[in-house]
């Protein structure tokens, strides 16, 4: 698809208005802790506590929103991409190829995390009371198993997995699906083509969403901002700093990974992405830029039936930037309490972690979920993750422009595998 210059105008001011939402979001957030909560905490201040609640209502609006569309969207295009290949060994020959691109990138982002942790030892220099042993977190104690990681992955009803926004579920029922339809030919081009239309529509629909992304996300930072205020920076400075630092050097391994197999184009597609990255960075939710996500990829040159298979998986399977994440907050709590552990023991916590991962997705806060399991199996305390929960919104800010970044590769990358990049 070539993009008119209007067009690409219009892109190019909207993510001006989402850049400036997010520098205005800090900078009012940090004017409210100033003059709100410098004395007293939010709950004992009424008026910071409301102004809170306003952006969070607005923020909210928006990710709703976001999830109203997911749903159809995955499920039309993907059943449309399905129908249109035709062959299920094409169907799985993408697959394999994707899921092999996403076990490598998991594992490239899990000992990158191991190696930056052990050279900067944040939890050393951590200069902050522990919590005690055995505090409650008030997480909730779903735990990745076996049978969490096949709940989420095969529907019971595609009716429940589409209104709980179950990607996976509405993945696998779509592959059944798609595949029926290609295989009983003429009869199914009536719903072929109805899905056909309706994916065009949700983009449409997408379309006039975005035009309230830049009020999210400027309701979503100065929220934080407001609550945390940016003080809390020099507290944790070094962690958010070795993390952010770790984020951008996987961002360059996997965009020299993907300049491998795509060459300079590899700027272009960075270029058509910043947006999605954006939206993902101000609303801490790689799940609100799904839809505009799509839509850029598609605008670059990927297959949109590539597009339609990799992008849902991707959200399942290759949330690169929380793989780093967990690593670097596992092992900054066990350096937190003093707790040594020997290469093997790291070696097969990334183990652990690169499989108890795929068993929580769409549970909230499912990172904290993985770490605080993965905490215990290791015999660390659990209460240690009390030092992360304070600054989460800060860092899940990071990795879920990463994860967008991480998928858009892997799309671009597998479709050119296909030979079907444009």
């Amino acid at each position: 698809m070539i993009i008119a210059p209007k067009q690409h105008l219009a892109h190019n001011r909207q993510t001006f208005y989402v850049a400036l939402a997010l520098i205005l979001g800090i900078v009012v957030g940090e004017v409210l802790n100033l003059t709100l909560a410098r004395t007293v905490a939010i709950q004992e201040n009424p008026a910071l506590s409301q102004i809170v609640e306003i952006f969070s209502v607005l923020t909210d609006i928006f990710l709703r929103l976001i999830k109203m569309i997911i749903a159809p969207l995955v499920f039309s295009t993907l059943v449309v991409g399905m129908a249109k290949m035709g062959d299920i060994q094409i169907v799985g020959r993408i697959g394999i190829k994707a899921l092999f691109w996403f076990f490598s990138a998991s594992l490239f982002s899990l000992l990158l995390g191991m190696l930056l942790v052990n050279v900067f030892e944040p939890g050393h220099s951590l200069h902050i009371a522990l919590p005690v042993v055995g505090a409650e977190t008030g997480l909730s104690s779903v735990r990745p198993t076996l049978g969490n990681f096949v709940a989420h992955i095969f529907p019971k009803s595609i009716i429940e997995a589409m209104a709980s926004n179950e990607i996976l579920q509405i993945v696998v029922f779509a592959i059944f699906f798609g595949l029926a339809c290609a295989s009983i030919g003429e009869l199914a081009k009536p719903i072929v083509n109805f899905l056909d239309s309706l994916a065009h529509i949700m983009l449409k629909v997408t379309s006039y969403v975005m035009h309230y992304a830049p009020i999210a996300v400027f309701a979503a930072i100065a929220s934080v901002v407001a609550q945390q205020g940016i003080g809390i920076l020099v507290s944790y400075g070094k962690f958010i700093g070795e993390f952010y630092l770790g984020l951008f050097l996987l961002c360059c391994g996997l965009g020299l990974a993907g300049f491998i197999f795509l060459g300079r184009r590899v700027i272009s597609l960075f270029h058509h992405i910043r947006e999605p990255m954006l939206l993902a960075f101000g609303t801490a939710s790689s799940e609100s830029a799904y839809p505009k996500l799509l839509q850029q990829l598609e605008r670059f040159g990927c297959d949109e039936k590539v597009c339609g298979l990799v992008l849902p998986l991707g959200y399942s399977f290759n949330l690169d930037g929380s793989m780093m994440y967990m690593t670097f907050a596992v092992l900054f709590i066990a350096q937190a309490y003093g707790i040594d552990m020997t290469l093997i023991d790291q070696l097969s916590m990334l183990l652990v972690l690169l499989f108890t991962s795929k068993g929580v997705a769409g549970v909230p806060k499912a990172s904290l979920i993985v770490i605080a399991a993965t905490l215990s199996m290791f015999d660390i305390p659990e209460a240690g993750l009390l030092l992360l929960l304070g600054i989460d919104q800060v860092l899940d800010m990071g990795r879920s422009a990463t994860n967008v970044f991480g998928n858009s590769v892997a799309a671009a990358v597998v479709s050119k595998w296909e030979k079907s990049l444009r």
